[in-house]
């Protein structure tokens, strides 16, 4: 089979632009790197845009005392992040930050945090997380999301698969003409959605690690993580909901967790002295 050299050096040649583009990032807590060819700015302009837009349509919960609590809770959160950020060399990250927490009246077993912070918890979370840790748990899990900059890290692989797939000098040329500034925008006219972003597995396995410790340094006992996901495991609307979407293996989920119960308890207990 005679092999087209041409094509095969431009092969070559996207393969190392792709690699080589891009931004290297260090996630808080687990110091995992990753590249990234959006910029935060971006992202969050992006993630305001769509949270704007799902609230405009969505209907705000009307009862008092749960909306009460999952502010209170995302609060007590948010103080522990960017608490952790300030104290370990990371205080720039602070700037991307605009919280928001809001409590949707649909009987959804869901919750999402965009980039920036916007937080959303639908009404019908609450009857399975049941108490203020366990939703602490979740929210947690959310935000560690945002906090990793999961987000960007699954627009960079789309716009490397888009690229990747489209090796023509008309391509290529936009990559290294435009550079990542018009990158975002052209992953949000794909229809790219914040609220309904499938994450990898990877990428749960690390937020479940992660909310889990910054429940802890918020001050909500970790423990309550272990009957909290076995309450999810076994409640069949929330096996159906989005929640679960991509999401790693309950028995893998619950085991990961219990393995990393010593390090947050450490965390709980500073916070609590």
């Amino acid at each position: 089979m005679k092999v087209n050299v041409k094509f095969f050096l431009m092969v070559m040649l996207a393969g190392l632009m792709l690699s080589s583009c891009g931004t290297t990032s260090t996630v808080p807590l687990t110091g995992r790197k990753h590249s990234l060819l959006v910029d935060d700015q971006q992202v969050l302009s992006l993630s305001t845009q769509q949270y704007t837009q799902l609230m405009s349509k969505s209907k705000l919960s009307t009862n008092a005392q749960n909306t009460a609590l999952v502010k209170r809770v995302g609060q007590r959160l948010a103080t522990a992040v960017e608490n952790y950020l300030k104290n370990n060399g990371a205080a720039n990250e602070l700037q991307f930050f605009k919280w928001e927490f809001n409590l949707i009246s649909e009987n959804q077993v869901n919750a999402f945090c965009m980039p920036g912070g916007k937080i959303a918890v639908y009404e019908g979370l609450l009857p399975v997380t049941k108490d203020e840790a366990s939703l602490a748990i979740v929210v947690g899990h959310e935000i560690a999301h945002a906090v990793a900059k999961h987000s960007a890290e699954q627009m960079s692989k789309q716009l490397r698969q888009q690229y990747g797939s489209q090796i023509l000098g008309s391509v290529l040329g936009s990559v290294v003409g435009q550079g990542a500034g018009d990158l975002a925008a052209q992953v949000a006219a794909t229809g790219f959605s914040f609220a309904n972003l499938k994450y990898s597995r990877e990428n749960e396995y690390e937020a479940d690690y992660m909310g889990l410790i910054f429940a802890a340094m918020a001050g909500y006992d970790p423990q309550v993580a272990i009957p909290f996901w076995q309450r999810m495991s076994s409640n069949k609307s929330a096996q159906s909901s989005e929640f679960f979407s991509d999401h790693p293996s309950d028995a893998n989920r619950i085991a990961k967790l219990q393995a990393a119960l010593p390090e947050a308890m450490k965390y709980y207990k500073a916070a609590k002295k």
